[in-house]
């Protein structure tokens, strides 16, 4: 019986799950990492369990745009085979594409679906388009039902894309692209704590994590900045504050801690 894979290939996450579910069934990171207690570059799996305090990063995905496919070959070769458990060849696969893509990229995803894994068949989209859909499907009789069109606004990783979409197709003359994402956030973060505290250039997973629990757009910037410099203790029921700095931050998920 053959059965739908969908692929959400990220340049920071991969997001990968069956079609018809509605959440997805594995997330990871698009990347292998070496942590200093070891000699080579490890898979990273939703229950890492290793101390990934300055553990080196190679990604396949650059700017959005796929620069090694080998790399991106074994993480897949992971991803399909110890976490989804799946066969390629009983499977079809929908998959991801950012928005402009190189026609010589598109060419070696061809490659690395078709020839190094063999699915049966392939569906590439630019992920406003299925936000459009999922809406739409999600909300029949709400306003992007019936006015068949929307403004997606996404931001990745490397790159942020507002793309208008009419009718469950994505008019490519009206998409606006900056080269504002993820990363340059999780990077002036690490700036910002290194400046004010303990140098943490080199943690990218701990500010990652950081980023994703801690940070959120502000509503009021001058009431968020006066609770900011506060920190709040409860003690037998009352609450306390003091106005310190917390140095310590503990980051479950991927065991590390500073």
């Amino acid at each position: 019986m053959s059965s739908v894979v969908v692929l959400d290939n990220g340049g920071g996450l991969i997001k990968a799950g069956y079609g018809g579910e509605r959440d997805p069934s594995t997330i990871i990171p698009n990347c292998l990492y070496r942590p200093l207690s070891s000699k080579k570059f490890l898979h990273p799996t939703p229950t890492t369990e290793e101390d990934l305090t300055s553990a080196a990063v190679r990604r396949p995905i650059d700017r959005g745009y796929l620069i090694n496919p080998d790399l991106q070959r074994d993480i897949w070769n992971h991803l399909f085979s110890n976490l989804l458990h799946i066969n390629p060849s009983n499977s079809s696969l929908l998959l991801t594409e950012p928005l402009f893509s190189l026609p010589s990229i598109e060419r070696a995803t061809d490659e690395l679906v078709f020839e190094d894994f063999g699915f049966n068949s392939l569906f590439i989209s630019d992920p406003p388009k299925l936000v459009h859909l999922y809406e739409a499907s999600r909300r029949p009789y709400g306003l992007v039902s019936k006015a068949q069109c929307s403004l997606v606004v996404d931001c990745g990783f490397s790159f942020t894309h507002a793309a208008p979409v009419f009718q469950n197709f994505t008019l490519n003359y009206g998409v606006k692209r900056i080269d504002l994402g993820g990363k340059a956030l999780t990077n002036f973060l690490k700036e910002l704590v290194s400046y004010r505290s303990v140098s943490v250039m080199d943690e990218s997973f701990i500010m990652d994590d950081v980023k994703e629990k801690l940070c959120f757009v502000s509503l009021d910037v001058a009431r968020d900045l006066k609770i900011a410099r506060w920190v709040f203790v409860c003690v037998s029921g009352c609450c306390l504050a003091y106005n310190v700095m917390i140095m310590e931050y503990c980051c479950v998920f991927h065991n590390v801690k500073r």
